[in-house]
């Protein structure tokens, strides 16, 4: 594929996964009460931010409400709603907020996509699922060539192991944990891997993670840009 363009026309076209075809486009119809009167998405959800970012934030899937409904990344549920105000302050975001593609969020050297493209039930997609749209990723990370990515939640850090033939068993997934990237097609050189629980209410809401551990963790992204000569 040339470019992100093509590469999301041939994304929104995918069918490669029948259960979550199904379950995305079901969503779509039967909508949740609160947004019975909305247009959702019902398709595979294409990355999001800035075209020529540094950084590469990989999150696990859809929501089903989400961005099922809103066709955006993080956008449209409570997990964004922790995310964004993140972002705003680390200087990444616009605004601190975003409700739908029209909202005039902008994203400011940073792009934001996901292990799957398609809302799983229960938050879960199959191990065959995350192989079937692991090269989506890959072609995202290809033409981006990232100084530094960020795994939000292990799912997200297995994804781009994979993608990097990482079988390393020093690399383990824990909150604010960095590894330094082996050179590739896949990023810049000296790129750096971040990890971060995922944003979601599973985590924000039981304290496992903070509004203080998550902004450490965009502190360390900026701290990382700046020590990374440029190619």
């Amino acid at each position: 594929m040339k470019d992100l363009n093509t590469l999301n026309a041939a994304l929104l076209a995918c069918r490669r996964c029948p259960r979550l075809v199904e379950w995305r486009e079901q969503v779509a119809r039967q909508k949740r009460k609160a947004y019975r009167d909305q247009d959702y998405w019902g398709r595979p959800v294409p990355g999001f931010g800035d075209p020529q970012a540094q950084v590469f934030v990989v999150g696990l899937a859809p929501g089903a409400h989400g961005s099922n409904r809103t066709g955006q990344m993080f956008t449209g549920d409570a997990s964004g709603d922790f995310l964004y105000p993140a972002l705003y302050r680390a200087g990444f975001a616009t605004q601190p907020y975003t409700r739908s593609r029209e909202d005039g969020l902008s994203l400011h050297n940073l792009y934001i996509t996901a292990a799957a493209r398609c809302a799983p039930p229960d938050n879960k997609p199959t191990p065959q699922e995350l192989i079937n749209c692991q090269p989506y990723l890959a072609a995202e990370l290809h033409f981006m060539q990232p100084k530094v990515i960020v795994a939000l939640g292990k799912i997200a850090f297995d994804s781009i192991l994979r993608i990097f033939s990482i079988r390393n068993s020093a690399w383990k997934f824990a909150h604010g944990a960095h590894f330094s990237l082996p050179n590739s097609t896949f990023c810049a050189p000296h790129a750096t891997l971040v990890c971060s629980y995922h944003p979601s209410q599973q985590n924000t809401l039981t304290g496992r993670l903070t509004v203080e551990m998550f902004d450490e963790v965009w502190r360390k992204v900026k701290t990382l840009l700046q020590a990374v000569p440029d190619s």
